[in-house]
C-alpha cells in the first residue's frame, strides 16, 4: 500500500463555527478501493480471502426459488457453468480487512482479520443481501483454499464486487444533521452564522445551509470503516444489539459509489490531479450496486464483536 490518497481539507473548520459538534467527532477510515489484483494476504474489496482449506465455504440458506420467476424476467443472472437450483447459494466475498491496515477494527481475542461475505441476492423483508462476518487470526491459516465456489445466481452484477486494492486513510466525521439536537439543527439553518465563516462557504447553499454541512463537512462518501451513518433514505434509526441491548455502532459502509455530483469535493487530491491532467477516474471502482444505487451499512455491538451484527440500507 505505497499509494497515497488524501481527502481535501474541509472548506470550513466546522467545530469552530459550531463548538457543540466537537464531542460528536468520530474517527473513520476511508478505504479508497481501486481496481487491482489483491492477494489473499492483502486487505481488499472483492478480492480472494485468506480462507482455510479445511473450512466449509458459507452458503445462504434463505429461499432462492423466486429466482426462477426473476430469471424469466431477465432480472437475475444465472451462472452458465453451474446448474441452477433454488437451494442454498454460495456467499460472495465482499471485503477482507486486516487490522494492520484498518486499526479502527476491534477484533475478538487474537483475531487480526475481518472477512465480509454476502448472498448476491436481495431477500425479504428488507430486500437487502444477507451478510456474514468472520473474524480470524491470519497466523493460524497455513493452508489456503484455492478457489471458492461461485454463486448459482446473482440478483445483478452489482452484487459481485470487482477486485480492488485499498488505500486506507483516517479522517474525522460528524453526525448527519438529522441526528443532531433541534437546537443545533436550528443553528445549522441560520445562514448568518455561515456567512460569518467567510469565503469557504458556498453561497449556493444560502436557502438550505444544513445541506452544505451534510454534503461537505459531516460524512465522507464511499466505502469506509467506522464513522457515522449516511442517513437520508430514512430518518435515523437506533440499532440495538440483540444479545445485550447495547447501542450498535457502524462497522463498514458498503457503497454504490465513491462520490456523486453533490460530494465531488471529497474526491482525493491525487484523483483530482489526474482529472486536471486530462485523465479519467471512476466513481464506483468496485462496480457494486446495493439495491440499485443505495448503500449497505453493517453495525456491530461495541461490547463484543462476536455478538450478532445487523445491517441497514441507506
Amino acid at each position: 500500500m505505497d499509494v497515497t490518497l488524501t481527502t481535501p481539507r474541509r472548506p470550513v473548520e466546522v467545530t469552530v463555527l459550531f463548538p457543540q459538534l466537537a464531542p460528536l467527532a468520530r474517527p473513520a477510515i476511508r478505504l479508497h478501493p481501486r481496481p487491482g489484483s489483491p492477494s489473499a494476504h492483502d486487505s481488499s474489496v472483492g478480492g480472494p480471502l485468506l480462507w482455510p482449506a479445511d473450512e466449509p465455504w458459507p452458503y445462504c440458506h434463505e429461499p432462492h426459488d423466486q429466482a426462477d420467476q426473476l430469471y424469466e424476467a431477465y432480472e437475475v443472472h444465472v451462472n452458465p457453468d453451474i446448474e441452477w437450483h433454488p437451494g442454498p447459494n454460495p456467499m460472495v466475498p465482499v471485503a477482507q480487512l486486516y487490522v494492520r491496515d484498518i486499526p479502527l477494527l476491534r477484533p475478538p481475542g487474537q483475531a487480526d482479520l475481518l472477512q465480509v461475505l454476502w448472498c448476491p441476492f436481495e431477500h425479504e423483508p428488507d430486500l437487502k443481501p444477507p451478510t456474514t462476518l468472520f473474524w480470524r487470526s491470519s497466523a493460524e491459516v497455513t493452508d489456503i483454499r484455492a478457489a471458492p465456489p461461485g454463486p448459482f445466481a446473482v440478483e445483478y452484477d452489482g452484487y459481485v464486487p470487482r477486485p480492488c486494492t485499498l488505500t486506507p486513510e483516517r479522517i474525522t466525521e460528524y453526525p448527519n444533521s438529522m441526528e443532531l439536537s433541534e437546537e443545533l439543527q436550528e443553528q445549522l439553518r441560520d445562514w448568518s452564522r455561515w456567512q460569518a465563516a467567510g469565503s469557504g462557504v458556498d453561497g449556493s447553499y444560502a436557502r438550505y445551509p444544513e445541506a452544505f454541512y451534510d454534503s461537505r463537512l459531516s460524512l465522507a462518501p464511499g466505502w469506509k470503516v467506522g464513522g457515522w451513518a449516511p442517513w437520508g433514505l430514512t430518518d435515523p434509526v437506533a440499532r440495538f444489539c440483540a444479545a445485550c441491548g447495547a447501542g450498535m455502532v457502524p462497522l463498514l459502509t458498503i457503497c454504490s459509489d465513491e462520490w456523486d455530483s453533490g460530494t465531488r469535493n471529497w474526491i482525493p487530491y491525487e484523483d483530482q490531479s489526474v482529472v486536471q491532467q486530462g485523465g479519467d477516474i471512476e466513481s464506483n471502482p468496485p462496480e457494486v450496486q446495493v439495491s440499485k444505487g443505495d448503500h449497505l451499512q453493517l453495525y456491530v455491538c461495541p461490547e463484543s464483536p462476536e455478538h450478532p451484527h445487523t445491517s441497514l440500507i441507506q
